[in-house]
Order: C-alpha cells, then structure tokens, then sequence
C-alpha cells in the first residue's frame, strides 16, 4: 500500500464531524420579481443534516439508508466532490477538499462509464496514466488487478461486450490502480447476479486483509452484514444509529444455542428444561433446523452444476 504522505498517523482513516449539506431550491422564476426574491431565494433543502461518523484503518464500514436519504451527499463530501455547507471531511487526517488527499483514495461509483470500444486492459492503462503511472510499473500494475478481479481471460475483450459484472470489476480495478488506501464503494453491486455479487465480496474481503479502509453504501443489507464491521443507519439526512453489527442486530434478552447432529432425546430434554425454569419468565421462542439463503442455495446449486459439467 502507498505510504502515508502525512508523517503523523492519524487516529482514523475517515473521520466526518457535523456534516451539513444544503442546497438551495431548484424553483425557476422571474429573478427580478420581489416576490420571487423574498420566498424562493431564501429556500433550502437540507440534503445531510450533522452527519458525524469515523471509520478506522483497515475497517470496512457501510453506510445504509433509502433512497434520498443523504448517502450519496455524505460520500461525495469525502471524495471532495461537493464543498460541505458545514461540518468537516478528512481522510488520513488531510481535509477532503484538499487535492493531495485525493490520491489517497480509489472511488467506484454506483454506475461508472467506460469507454465501450476499449478492452480493460486498455481502460486501465488510461486511467493508470491519469495518475501518473508509466512504462514497466503501468503493465505490471495492470497485469497485477487483472488477476485480482479476474479478468485476465477477457483482458484483450473490448468493454461493450461485457457483461454488467464483469465491468463493476474493471470499476474496481480502475478504483485501485493508484494503491489507495481507502476505497469508496457507492452500490458496488447494483444490477449484478448473485454470482457476480459473490465475487465483488470475495474482493472486498481480500483487499481488507490487505489492509484496505473500505466505505460503501448498499441497499442490499444482506451484503452489507456479511462484509462489514460496522454500520450507520442514515434517514432524512440524519444519522439515526451507528455501531458494530453485534451491537446493532444482538437481541438482548434472547440467546441463541445450535446444535448439530442432536437427537429427539436431546431436543426433547432441553425442552423439559426450559419448561423447569419457567417462573423465572424463559420460554422456547422457536426450535427447528437453521434456514439457508436464497442467495446460498443459488450460488450452490450454479457451483454444483459447473462441477458437474467439468467431470
């Protein structure tokens, strides 16, 4: 990974302190008319309203919300894409408005753009260039995130052929050709299959065990708690709740015991004795075999099928 350009490390790799964002109304109208200046000019719409969240090194943090909610607003004030109304954005410590920090970062928007008549090869090389990267580095550097997304059986493929999987992986790569150390994901796997989504968070985990700061936004929440450490919750422009996903999901007077391989005689006894304790106020809320996802047994059975037709 790059080293810091900063000599003190700071405590955080994202640190977000009372975040506002509001941008005037869109209303159209007569500039000069005192009516329009009394009421429409002086109308605002608060899209982030003191959003304060901090992500440490290494974390893989999420943000989740519905729509209009504020989450693409918060993220584009990190990438110092927006200047904020208030509040303050830093990334490794340097503000986010300032262009030095940007180097630090490896963004992959919700819905980027590629140039269809390009091979990912060709694509990476382009934006490899943009940052400064050259000669032997630029092709080993290719050669190396072709590998890591996968792609190096389509290498010399041009981009329009692609499937929409394949591409949110060359975003990825293009994300991370300058080494970032925190890389920004806004709905990294929107409009991908399950397959193509299992994929991205394969990614996604090695890059943190490579010691990568990741911050994404999803409505897919399944996703969201199978690859983060630690959740927001954003509503209305207000950050409503944030913490590990233990602290979050836990239900405090409840615990859960799996079992496996238990026979009737077994279920049967601890039954009996919940039933003993039960002027203490415990009961059996449920019994039954743990369900799988949807998700799972898709993946599994696609896994299976492809084993079958290798044999």
């Amino acid at each position: 990974m790059i080293k810091s350009k900063f000599q003190q490390e700071p405590a955080f790799a994202v640190e977000i302190r009372n975040l506002v964002k509001t941008y005037r109304s869109s209303f159209k109208g007569n500039p000069d008319d005192p009516f329009y200046k009394r009421i429409f000019t002086r109308q605002t719409f608060c899209a982030v309203d003191d959003v304060s969240l901090s992500i440490k090194s290494g974390e893989v943090y999420g943000l989740i919300g519905p729509n209009g909610s504020g989450k693409s607003t918060t993220m584009k004030a990190l990438l110092g894409l927006i200047s904020p109304t208030s509040g303050l954005c830093k990334v490794f410590g340097c503000d986010a408005t300032r262009v030095d920090a940007r180097s630090e970062i490896g963004f992959l928007p919700e819905n980027p753009y590629f140039y269809k008549h390009q091979t990912s090869a060709e694509t990476l090389k382009f934006y490899g260039r943009l940052c400064g990267i050259k000669g032997k580095e630029l092709k080993e550097r290719v050669d190396e995130l072709l590998d890591l997304v996968s792609l190096n059986h389509a290498r010399d493929r041009r981009l329009g052929g692609y499937s929409k999987g394949m591409l949110q992986r060359v975003g990825l790569a293009q994300a991370l050709i300058q080494k970032p150390r925190l890389l920004v994901l806004d709905e990294p796997t929107a409009g991908v299959d399950p397959i193509g989504s299992r994929e991205i968070r394969d990614l996604i985990f090695r890059l943190k065990e490579e010691g990568v700061t990741i911050f994404l936004c999803s409505h897919l929440l399944e996703q969201v708690q199978e690859v983060c450490d630690r959740v927001g919750i954003i509503f209305e422009g207000q950050m409503v709740n944030d913490g590990t996903l233990e602290e979050l999901t836990s239900i405090e007077n409840q615990h859960e015991l799996v079992i496996e391989n238990a026979d009737d005689g077994l279920l049967e006894s601890i039954n009996d004795l919940v039933r003993q304790h039960g002027s203490s106020g415990a009961k059996l809320v449920r019994s039954g075999t743990p369900r799988s996802s949807l998700e799972k047994l898709f993946i599994d059975t696609a896994n299976e099928r492809k084993r079958k037709e290798k044999k």
